[in-house]
């Protein structure tokens, strides 16, 4: 039985080369005029036999535009009336044929009388009835020979059609209009094999050409020999292919999986028991096989246990096991289950190659890096790990080893997680709903997957893994994918905020608006009600975008409330409509835009730049770049200006606006410039595809950025400013050769490096097309980035350009899939940087002594290290100053005239080109100073007072006193730092004596003490004596001696006086209280006497001597 041989993803990637190209909405219905992948009805004669008929009967040929041979066993070519909404009239069996690659099946019907030549003889004969008159019919090629029925809908969804027919005034057809033109004399026919899945743009009236194809069509029936037992192992073979193909096997197995509608027309089997824990190493050919059989796969069930016979053929890559009718059957004996083999992706091509067909249970992180085809084909692409596959040249430079080895590891990375089936839910299939998606799932790209059900390893123009059974909308889906929408992108910080946003084809201007005009026509892409959606073509190089102003609508809801939320102050904006293009005033596209953003602000918050006086007619295209702004945050400084250079002669110019933050003076402004270069899709010569990861145009693109950088260098003199910001669809990926024009002229990529996400994706690769650039002084100022995730991880589907495209419609009014690059953002400080001074004073200081306040200025992430002065204050007196080095100073200060307590010093940062001046303040307590202190003296007599020299700081002041043994000694006032002491004269008695002096301090001064040692001597003495009475008589009168001591400052008490007369002692005395009387003994002479007194002294005071007479006399 047949299949349909589609190259699904390579349509895709046709697709997404034209949208990368022309920067289109491009709907699969109106593909490109590549001949088609599935048969076809090629051509239809309806008037055979009528009066000038060239031939005698009506007929229908059947072509075969593959490079395949497909068998038509069990297929059909139908009938209906041009109204008919019931079944079709009439089913025409194409019975055991198999269609050779390029050859055509003629299909004969009545005839009208008996005109015309006789056909060659028909390869499928029959008597229907086909209308030839202007009402027409509807003819359908059918998998099956079950009459097909319904309205045009419920037609086109039935995956049983391959190809249909509508022409004349039929109700059921492809496109719009349908095919006409066919007459007596002229059949319709399709012109190369080609297939729009538009009739009239795929019929033409041509003179008709029957062709059959005779004995090359007839299947061969012959049942194969009989053969002996192959294990399918043994048919599967270690290599690429099977080496048995060509030749029949008879194999026994245990059904794993079956396809009998949908495409495949086929099951699975397995050996029995196999499967499990696999060894890479020793398991070198696989167990499983596809068994080639819609009648199979009807007649088995997952789990039975058959035996078939047929012949091994090898099928684009894929080993199969053929049958005939009636060579198979389910086997009574018990089989042991077959189990899902546990391997981990990636695995290499030939490892691969010893799964295909096995039942496979993946093991490991999957995630999504390809959901392009998810709503067209139903597969979506993994990347073995947890990130999808990157664009090479995003991530490593063109033309290197790295690059190479890249390439390399994204191919053993990808596997792709299919729906067992090879229907197009965008054609014919419409009615039945897409596998995977639902209004309230997400599979994005990026997503994780987690395998919930084992998959079958099969290849189909790829490597797949395919669920055990078509899989319509999610019902027994066999895996699951996690959710990584963001409401909103991250936080950038920064002052004003800037973004990029290619919004794919804004344009007020609707198709049918166009037309309306009468400046061109244009044709459509429908949804599954035959409603135009988007602009497929308009003349005069019309509008792309919405073809009507519903469509408009609902584009636009997504576009505004993503912008809304974006909430930038600045948003560089692709793809919006150069009104001027179709005759309107320039930035009417823009001014709708603004009112609609405002509407839905519901006040007056945004702004649009106005355009320039003149605009080069070189760069100008449908589409234009522009800004729109928030009123509030910044306003526009002069004029915009748009480059006019030769290097954009095919690209959209780049646009020029400085701008200043309300509030803030000329030293602020900067300059945003926004760009759409060249895109990837096209280019001659020089210009063509270098295969080198870098596409199209790439000498194109580097011609561009080289002419923006100068066109900076240029508006930057011209704003007066450095600070320079390039936004916008570059169309070069991070390591290209356009972005590294830009970063060898110093501008920095903020938007990749700050944020890590990217922007774009392309056949199945992660990327950023979209860039914010900063020059050098900007880059110092940017404090942040992100990428709004919201557009190029969605599935296509969800585009307005893809609504109602399926009966599960998944458009919806969110922001998401608003557009297919996602939008950036970054935070910006226009002002310089706000400035955080971080102070290390010493708190607290001798007054007099030296200080030091340590300041690190410090200014937002990533800002370089701060410049200029600091300055320390109290009060208005500058204290000290010093310039930052690494954004640090000391700054040292003498503190003699601060006086003493608790101060609050002022800390100043000047401010430099990129931080902003700052104050901050430190507590200094000034402590009062120490002094040294000191104290001499001479010795002193005691009774005498002792005078002591203290000496102080100059400035010492106040009291100042002496302590000996707990005793105060003396008081003294320092002036000027000096004071002389006088010591209490008989505080301490004679001796040495250790004496400590204190200072109480000043306001300036704190307390000091010293100790010193002070010598007292004895006191000198003096003697006065008399002699009472004076006459004496000898041996019988006892005089006296009155002796008076004197000692200065104190009386003396204590000390023997001793009278001698000669050696003779006469008489002592204890002095007391400075005097003494000593008795005489009576003298036995007589004569005058001369007595000498003297004191022997005491602890206090040396002795003296005096002397004194007294006369004896007899009587």
């Amino acid at each position: 039985m047949s299949r349909v041989l589609t190259s699904r993803r390579l349509i895709g990637l046709l697709a997404g080369t034209a949208l990368a190209a022309a920067g289109a909405v491009a709907l699969p219905s109106s593909a490109t005029a590549a001949s088609a992948d599935h048969l076809v009805i090629d051509e239809a004669y309806l008037n055979g036999g009528s009066a000038g008929a060239g031939y005698l009967n009506k007929f229908v040929e059947i072509k075969n535009p593959t490079d395949q041979d497909v068998d038509v066993s069990g297929w059909s070519l139908q009938y209906r009336p041009y109204s008919a909404t019931t079944d079709f009239t009439s089913t025409i069996a194409l019975g055991d044929h198999v269609i050779p690659a390029g050859r055509t099946l003629l299909v004969s019907g009545n005839n009208n009388a008996d005109n015309g030549a006789a056909l060659p003889t028909p390869d499928v004969a029959s008597t229907v009835a086909f209308s030839g008159n202007a009402n027409g019919g509807t003819l359908a090629l059918s998998r099956s020979t079950t009459a097909l029925t319904g309205d045009r809908a419920t037609v086109l969804a039935n995956s049983s059609v391959v190809d249909l027919l509508g022409y004349g005034l039929s109700t059921t057809y492809e496109g719009t209009p349908k095919a006409s033109g066919y007459g007596v004399a002229k059949s319709i026919s399709r012109s190369g094999g080609t297939d729009t899945d538009d009739n009239a743009a795929d019929f033409a009236a041509t003179d008709p050409s029957p062709t059959a194809c005779g004995t090359a069509c007839v299947k061969d029936t012959t049942p194969p020999p009989t053969t002996a037992a192959r294990t399918i192992a043994e048919i599967q073979g270690t290599g690429a292919a099977s080496p048995l193909a060509g030749t029949a096997a008879r194999t026994t197995g245990v059904v794993t999986a079956t396809y009998p509608t949908g495409g495949y027309d086929g099951a699975y089997i397995q050996t029995e028991g196999s499967g499990g824990d696999a060894d890479l190493a020793s398991h070198t050919a696989s167990d499983g096989v596809f068994v080639y059989s819609k009648a199979f796969a009807a007649d088995v069930e997952v789990g039975d246990h058959v035996e078939v016979t047929g012949t091994v053929k090898e099928f684009s890559g894929l080993t199969e096991l053929v049958p005939a009718a009636g060579t198979w059957k389910v086997l009574d004996t018990p089989a042991q289950a077959v189990k899902p083999a546990t391997v981990a992706f990636p695995l290499t091509e030939a490892q691969r190659e010893t799964f295909e067909g096995m039942l496979l249970e993946p093991q490991g992180s999957y995630t999504i890096t390809d959901n392009y085809a998810t709503h067209q084909y139903g597969e979506v692409g993994l990347a073995a790990g947890t990130s999808p596959l990157p664009q090479p040249t995003d991530v490593v430079r063109p033309r290197t080893p790295e690059y190479t080895a890249l390439v390399a590891d994204n191919a053993r990375r990808l596997v792709t997680l299919d729906d067992g089936s090879s229907v197009n839910y965008l054609t014919t299939d419409r009615g039945v709903p897409v596998p995977w998606l639902t209004p309230t799932n997400e599979v994005r790209q990026g997503a994780r997957a987690t395998f919930t059900a084992p998959v079958v390893l099969d290849y189909r123009f790829g490597w797949k893994l395919q669920p055990t059974a078509r899989l319509t909308g999610t019902d027994g889906a066999p895996a699951t994918f996690s959710s990584t929408r963001t409401a909103a992108p991250e936080p950038v910080g920064g002052q004003v905020t800037v973004g990029s946003f290619n919004v794919l084809n804004y344009f007020p201007t609707t198709g049918e608006a166009y037309v309306a005009s009468g400046r061109g026509t244009c044709t459509y892409y429908d949804d599954r009600a035959g409603n135009p959606i988007t602009n497929d073509e308009c003349t005069n190089n019309g509008p792309r975008g919405a073809a009507t102003a519903a469509s408009l609508a609902r584009q636009q809801v997504k576009i505004v409330k993503a912008f809304s939320t974006l909430d930038a102050d600045i948003v560089a904006v692709e793809e919006l409509e150069n009104s001027a293009a179709l005759g309107q005033p320039r930035d009417a596209a823009l001014n709708t835009f603004v009112a609609a953003l405002n509407a839905h602000e519901g006040k007056d918050v945004w702004a649009g730049v106005v355009s320039p006086a003149t605009v080069p007619t070189s760069g100008s295209d449908v589409i234009r770049t522009a800004f729109v702004y928030k009123k509030a945050a910044v306003s526009p400084v002069g004029g915009s200006t748009i480059l006019d250079s030769p290097a954009f002669a095919n690209a959209r110019a780049p646009l020029s606006q400085a701008f200043r933050p309300v509030g803030s003076g000329a030293s602020s402004d900067f300059v945003v410039i926004a760009n759409h270069f060249k895109s990837k899709g096209s280019g001659t010569g020089v210009d063509a595809d270098q295969k080198d990861g870098q596409g199209a145009s790439n000498h194109a693109r580097v011609e561009q950025a080289e002419a923006l950088v100068a066109f900076a260098q240029e508006r930057s003199a011209v704003a007066g400013t450095d600070r320079v910001l390039l936004a916008g669809d570059f169309n070069a990926y991070a390591k290209e050769d356009p972005v590294k024009v830009l970063e060898d002229a110093g501008f920095v990529n903020v938007s990749d490096a700050l944020s890590g996400k990217d922007t774009y994706q392309f056949d199945g690769l992660v990327g950023s097309l979209d860039h914010v650039f900063a020059s050098p002084a900007a880059s110092r100022r940017v404090r942040g980035a992100d990428v709004w995730q919201i557009n190029a991880p969605e599935s296509i589907a969800r585009e307005y350009s893809r609504f109602n495209g399926n009966v599960t419609n998944l458009y919806d009014d969110s922001p998401f899939r608003a557009s297919d690059h996602d939008p950036s953002i970054i935070g910006f400080d226009a002002d310089p940087a706000a400035s955080s001074l971080d102070v290390r004073g010493p708190g607290s200081v001798r007054r007099g002594s030296d200080a030091s306040v340590g300041v690190t200025v410090a200014g937002a992430e990533g800002s370089p290290a701060a410049t200029g002065t600091v300055t320390v204050k109290d009060g208005d007196t500058v204290l000290g100053d010093a310039s930052l080095a690494g954004g640090k100073a000391t700054v040292s200060f003498g503190t003699g005239a601060l006086p003493v307590g608790a101060r609050t010093l002022t800390v100043s940062y000047e401010g430099d080109g990129e931080h902003a001046a700052a104050v901050a303040t430190t507590r200094l307590t000034v402590l009062r100073a120490t002094t040294p202190l000191s104290a001499t003296s001479a010795s002193s007599a005691y009774g005498t007072s002792g005078l002591v020299t203290v000496k102080a700081d100059p400035v010492a002041t106040g009291l100042v006193y002496a302590v000996a043994d707990g005793e105060l000694l003396g008081l003294g006032t320092l002036r000027a730092g000096r004071a002389t002491l006088r010591l209490d004269p008989t505080a301490l008695e004679p001796g040495a004596h250790e004496v400590e002096v204190f200072y109480g301090g000043n306001d300036v001064l704190e307390p000091a003490d010293t100790t010193f040692t002070h010598v007292i001597r004895r006191a000198s003495s003096s003697l006065r004596s008399s002699a009472s009475p004076r006459r004496l008589v000898v041996k019988r009168s006892k005089g006296a001696v009155k002796v008076a001591v004197t000692t200065k400052g104190f009386t003396a008490t204590g000390g023997i006086v001793t009278v001698r007369f000669g050696t003779h002692t006469v008489g002592t005395a204890t002095v007391k209280d400075g005097v003494a009387t000593v008795a005489l003994r009576p003298f036995s002479t007589t004569g005058t006497k001369k007595l000498t007194v003297s004191w022997a002294g005491n602890t206090l005071a040396i002795g003296s001597s005096t002397s004194t007479t007294v006369t004896v006399t007899k009587k």
